[in-house]
């Protein structure tokens, strides 16, 4: 039985209508589960610890059952991804984002960011990915003890509820910035909703990525410029 190959992006002469594939449906769909669920997990906090919210809703014991299985949910998107046939692509972007080199470090320390060369991921997306991983994690955890709380000591019951709640407050707003970077930039979410970039933006914004598949020259930058 042969393996399943990734989906391939769509390389060649880089005119208007030329596209670059950049994330696959296995990454699509990974991404849209996770955004699914912290939907969830955001909404149904809300109406519990806003009491406006909870007076107007109602029914606290079900938004409670929700949230709590919204967030036992979250490492399965991730679990059946990484396991599936068509992980190829996945991996290598996860690989991406793990690597850091001199311009990603350039990147965060230039107030001329335009002008330094970035790869598929820019640091920003990088930290965000970290962040978000870190944060499941994070959740997951303080969340169990805070549900099992019988089963736990008075004083990690009390650590896990400052925790959870200020890793939420914290992802609450990345996820805000989050969401206003996507839609400040369309063709960035399009590669999230419809898997390509137009190959001019890949060429403008991701030259080393817009290279390494097309194997076409990116816009030059100057020397002094270049990492």
């Amino acid at each position: 039985m042969s393996t399943p190959q990734p989906e391939r992006p769509l390389a060649g002469p880089h005119g208007p209508e030329q596209r670059l594939g950049r994330f696959d449906t296995t990454e699509r769909a990974l991404h849209w589960a996770n955004a699914a669920l912290f939907g969830v997990l955001l909404v149904t906090a809300a109406i519990l610890y806003v009491g406006p919210l909870a007076a107007w809703v109602g029914r606290r014991g079900l938004v409670r059952q929700t949230h709590v299985v919204a967030g036992l949910a979250l490492p399965f998107p991730l679990l059946a991804a990484w396991l599936s046939p068509r992980r190829a692509a996945l991996r290598a972007d996860w690989r991406a984002l793990a690597r850091w080199d001199a311009a990603d470090r350039k990147w965060l320390r230039s107030p001329r960011r335009a002008r330094i060369r970035m790869g598929k991921f820019h640091p920003g997306q990088k930290l965000n990915a970290a962040f978000t991983l870190g944060a499941l994690g994070s959740l997951l955890a303080t969340g169990s003890v805070m549900h099992w709380f019988d089963r736990f000591p008075d004083h990690w019951r009390t650590g896990a509820t400052f925790v959870h709640d200020w890793t939420a407050i914290v992802i609450t707003m990345v996820v805000a910035g989050h969401i206003w970077m996507a839609l400040s930039d369309r063709d960035a979410l399009r590669a999230m909703v419809r898997g390509w970039v137009p190959a001019e933006w890949a060429r403008h914004h991701r030259p080393k990525w817009f290279e390494a598949e097309t194997g076409e020259p990116a816009q030059a930058v100057p020397d002094h410029e270049t990492v």
